[in-house]
């Protein structure tokens, strides 16, 4: 990974506390579990001890994946609430509907909570926007026409 990850502090605050939680926590747990699943006998049908050093490979990954992103942060903060920038919350109406929407970097983008990222089509459609700017995203349901109603 060379490039730069985009992010707003808020999410490198919430990749720093998910490494510590498997640093500090989850891996000495796991270390644990699978030392008394190898003192359990022969290796070759424990279950549990296949199991835990699965996990803990896969814990490991994402350990040093976290580390990764960590290491090439580049912390976005918006520089005017004029035009719709990375870490805004963006409040849009669709019709008679208004959501909001916070823009992101692609490493935090969580559609559930809406969080989009500045790379989705929504997200490159508003980059740059001002309040009162339509915008049409092309949506598998068909064309969808957004107006910025607001900035924060």
């Amino acid at each position: 990974m060379n490039n730069s990850v985009l992010l707003t502090q808020s999410g490198l605050d919430h990749l720093r506390a998910e490494l510590a939680d498997f640093q500090n926590t989850k891996r000495p747990a796991l270390v644990d579990r699978l030392s008394l699943a190898r003192s359990m006998g022969d290796l070759s049908e424990n279950s549990d001890y296949t199991s835990a050093k699965e996990e803990l490979a896969f814990m490991d990954g994402r350990i040093e994946e976290l580390e990764e992103l960590i290491r090439h942060a580049q912390i976005l903060t918006p520089k005017s609430n004029d035009a719709v920038d990375v870490g805004h919350t963006v409040t849009v109406k669709v019709g008679a509907t208004q959501a909001a929407f916070r823009i992101v970097g692609e490493w935090e983008a969580n559609p559930s909570e809406k969080k989009i990222s500045n790379e989705s089509p929504l997200g490159v459609a508003l980059m740059g926007r001002k309040v009162g700017e339509k915008v049409e995203v092309e949506a598998p349901a068909g064309k969808i026409l957004y107006t910025v109603v607001g900035i924060a």
